[in-house]
């Protein structure tokens, strides 16, 4: 048993170690202009590690969120990186290599209940190892995962990742244990904790008592063991009452900064289309990784294609009810699709109507559903023919590669703004993404290139962003003066004043018509803008300074 341990433990340290090797590419990424703002660069709070930190973390919402072990491991980065990048990609990347491993272990506990004793004690001595590194692979080298690594602000995922899977590792060696009473207690202290540790990086894991519930029914057959009912749902209550707690605290503190968009300006049917449409994709992509892109924005309107997905997302739910006999089906997609729940447009928090990062614990049911399929179906193959079996070897090890090339090829979108934003206009075209490129454009010195973006930024804008538009005219403005195009410039803050006046518009026209010579008009700007003027920045609301 010892000497089974240690195999496990060395497969978990090579899966690990393999998607280390991958991942160490990011360490040449920077910061991006998509939330790292907000999480670092001008984070306030993450720049003290102190008994002020700790209190703040823990008391107070940060950007709409409640998640203090986040905001403490940022604290941490700081500390000895400052704002150098290399840092913080470096602590996602060991996050992620050791969850890695995690997957292996938890692989390895469910395999002993779901794969055949033939397959895992047979002749094919190398095959159950191989099936627990590929498990291992499949949820490590996935190009879904690359924007919860790569991306700083995604901390919060790979750093929930590490409480969440390590809640279920004690969890299922708490299951075997249950019926001995032999430390069974101490495991499932362990887990509780873990659980409350993922909570406070990211509230997604909310749903894990429901997922352990899940792994009970299969494919630890604690039902058909005679385990009572009771007993499977008292040992869930304590996970389930801080889950209550926790969604109610982020109900609240969402609320709060007004993060949830209300169902007044996003209707139920809608929002069911969009989820629907969701489910789809994240399917899609689980299969076929291709088209990842760091925004899928809801598109305005929502094309009729999105509700045919619905549909399709709705036939799959009767599918697979219906193939439930085959029990390992309905399980794994439980086990991927409560995970999902929460980021679901039921609780839209903001425009996007999936995203990549969304898919890091929903993904590890079909990791390890994935691998044990592929190994009885090795084994089936090296029944029926003697090439047969070779050949899938072949195709998992392309498979792998295909993997680990995309994976490389999408850390590299994550290298600055410029190539971040790049690669959502080469997909998914659209106004905020010229507008972003545009912006940091402007902030390394490339004002024409700003100013190319702007105009098609203005040319994209959609219903939903037409009565902020005043912003691009502005943006666009602000570029023009810095590339000496003063009239042009003078037109847009004058179309941006018209709409929306604010002092900063005023100053920059005002320098547009000083450098023109038109000192009498300048001055009249001048004294609109007032002393300070301040920079032009983002106004969601035309009344009131509402920042974005």
């Amino acid at each position: 048993m010892r000497v089974y341990r240690k195999t496990t433990a060395m497969l978990a340290l090579i899966a690990g170690l393999i998607c280390l090797l991958v991942y160490l590419r990011a360490l040449s990424c920077g910061f991006v202009n998509l939330d790292d703002p907000d999480y670092v660069l001008n984070n306030p709070l993450i720049r003290q590690l102190d008994g002020e930190l700790f209190r703040a973390a823990f008391t107070q919402a940060h950007v709409g969120w409640w998640m203090p072990l986040t905001w403490i491991s940022l604290a941490v980065d700081y500390h000895f990186w400052g704002l150098n990048p290399v840092g913080y990609h470096l602590t996602n990347i060991l996050l992620h290599t050791v969850n890695t491993g995690l997957v292996v272990l938890i692989a390895d506990r469910l395999y002993r209940h779901a794969l055949p004793e033939s397959l895992r004690k047979g002749n094919h001595r190398l095959l159950y190892p191989a099936t627990l590194l590929l498990a291992g692979l499949l949820f490590g080298l996935h190009p879904l995962r690359v924007e919860s690594v790569t991306w700083v602000t995604e901390r919060k995922d790979v750093l929930n990742g590490l409480f969440s899977l390590g809640a279920v590792v004690c969890y299922l060696r708490y299951a075997e244990r249950a019926r001995e009473s032999k430390g069974a207690g101490r495991l499932y202290v362990a887990s509780l904790g873990f659980f409350i540790c993922s909570l406070m990086a990211k509230s997604v894991s909310v749903v894990l008592p429901v997922m352990l519930l899940v792994l009970d029914w299969y494919p630890l057959g604690r039902w058909r063991q005679g385990v009572p009912v009771r007993q499977l749902l008292g040992e869930k209550l304590p996970f389930l009452v801080l889950s209550l707690l926790m969604s109610a605290a982020t109900m609240y503190f969402t609320a709060q900064t007004q993060y949830l968009v209300s169902y007044d300006i996003f209707p139920f049917s809608q929002r069911l289309v969009v989820s629907g449409t969701a489910i789809v994709e994240y399917c899609r992509l689980l299969l076929v990784p291709v088209g990842i892109i760091p925004l899928f924005m809801i598109p305005d309107p929502i094309p009729f294609d999105y509700t045919v997905k619905a549909i399709v997302a709705g036939v799959i739910c009767i599918g697979i009810y219906l193939g439930r006999k085959h029990v390992w089906l309905p399980a794994t997609w439980l086990t991927f699709i409560f995970p999902l729940l929460p980021v679901l447009a039921f609780f839209q928090n903001g425009d996007q109507a999936y995203a990549a990062r969304f898919t890091y614990l929903p993904s590890l049911g079909p990791s390890i559903a994935a691998a044990g399929l592929l190994a009885v179906g090795y084994g089936r193959l090296a029944r029926l023919s003697r090439w047969g079996g070779g050949l899938l070897v072949t195709a998992i090890m392309v498979l792998l590669m295909w993997y680990a090339g995309m994976t490389l090829r999408l850390i590299a979108v994550w290298d600055n703004p410029g190539t971040l934003w790049s690669r959502v206009i080469a997909v998914e075209p659209g106004a905020q993404a010229y507008k972003e490129r545009g912006v940091y454009h402007y902030n390394t010195g490339n004002h024409a290139a700003a100013v190319d973006d702007f105009t098609q930024a203005i040319s994209l804008v959609t219903s939903v962003w037409r009565p902020y538009v005043y912003n691009l005219y502005a943006y666009r403005g602000e570029a023009l003066w810095a590339a000496g195009r003063y009239s042009e410039a003078i037109q847009d803050l004058t179309a941006a004043i018209d709409l929306n006046p604010r002092p900063s518009y005023y100053h920059y026209r005002g320098l547009s018509l000083q450098a023109l010579g038109r000192g009498q008009d300048a001055a009249e700007d001048f004294r609109r803008a007032g002393p300070a003027p301040g920079s032009i920045d983002w106004y969601w609301d035309a009344r009131k300074d509402n920042k974005k």
